[in-house]
């Protein structure tokens, strides 16, 4: 498959004295610049597939010149080329797609997205495909937007497990007055087929609101694992370039949260360096063979350029930690 251009800058950090490289991702297909955030990356068919939002492009205009969301493959989570992308089909998202969220059951990938440019109207989406390239909408889109009058109406930052014997779809969402970004859940049964009538949401009211000061007025980005019997979720506190960092929470029934620290498990970069202005949206992915690796976006200029980088998480019984902090 011929590879759309992408721009992979390597760099390298030391550890115990020794150079190693670190992936440091950005596509220059929109903007002329690196430009890719949102990360979530899958293992399939021999290969690691990558899904990131890209942005409009910057010449052209139109309905149809939105956020999309892009694809890059690679075989060692260091390099990357792109292979494809997803664009809008139907109306509700022809004002742009982004925020991907995959997994592979039943040797189908699974695609759990979110429109973008309706305002309190977004809502979250599902596709399938068995390549992982080339999806099919689900035709009860979009699947998923919460109720009750503690949130706006918004649903963004899909993110989907297995837990239990059910799915839990996670979500971010507002405040009434649009101001406070919180976390939000719906579940569906484990023989789901992931349709509109399938989810139901489990809590008439957030389930993780920001308290600590480097969360400022936001959590959101939700990425989670399984270790053992709990569930660890990564997410993003305050808003892009705040700085926004990356927090960690458990739970033990998918529903019930309790905050690991008061403070960020990985904070933004220091003066001068590649995401002095943050460390955010973080994906947590587990290869096959058991290590675990915390994708996440970032930049010094304020969001004028956008990287996806990772670092290698690991565990202990207090639960995870990293050995290079980047």
């Amino acid at each position: 498959m011929k590879k759309i251009v992408s721009f992979l800058l390597v760099s390298f950090s030391f550890f115990s004295g020794v150079a190693q490289e670190k992936m440091m991702y950005g596509d220059i297909s929109r903007k002329g610049v690196p430009f890719a955030k949102d990360p979530h990356v899958i293992e399939l068919q021999g290969r690691y597939l990558m899904y990131f939002s890209i942005p409009p492009y910057s010449n052209k205009t139109g309905a149809e010149n939105g956020w999309n969301i892009g694809i890059a493959e690679s075989t060692d989570l260091i390099h990357w080329g792109k292979v494809g992308e997803i664009t809008p089909v139907g109306e509700y998202e022809s004002k742009g797609l982004c925020a991907p969220c995959a997994r592979v059951y039943n040797n189908k990938v699974h695609l759990f997205y979110q429109t973008y440019g309706n305002g309190k109207d977004d809502a979250i989406c599902h596709a399938i495909s068995n390549d992982g390239i080339t999806f099919e909408r689900d035709k009860s889109n979009p699947i998923f937007k919460p109720e009750g009058d503690w949130n706006c109406g918004r649903a963004i930052d899909a993110e989907v497990i297995k837990f239990k014997n059910q799915y839990f779809l996670y979500f971010a969402t507002r405040d009434p007055d649009y101001k406070i970004q919180m976390q939000g859940v719906a579940t569906a049964p484990g023989s789901s087929n992931f349709t509109k009538k399938a989810w139901k949401q489990a809590k008439n009211a957030p389930i993780m609101i920001p308290q600590y000061d480097w969360e400022g007025k936001c959590v959101e980005g939700a990425s989670v694992i399984q270790r053992g019997n709990e569930l660890y979720m990564f997410y993003a506190g305050s808003y892009n370039n705040a700085p926004q960092q990356i927090g960690v929470a458990k739970s033990s029934d998918g529903i019930h949260w309790e905050k690991i620290s008061d403070q960020p498990f990985l904070r933004n970069g220091k003066k001068g360096e590649w995401n002095e202005s943050e460390s955010g949206h973080p994906h947590i992915f587990e290869t096959s063979g058991g290590k675990t690796y915390l994708f996440f976006q970032g930049n010094n200029d304020n969001g004028k350029t956008w990287y996806i980088s990772n670092i290698e998480v690991f565990w202990n019984e207090n639960g995870p930690y990293l050995k290079d902090k980047m």
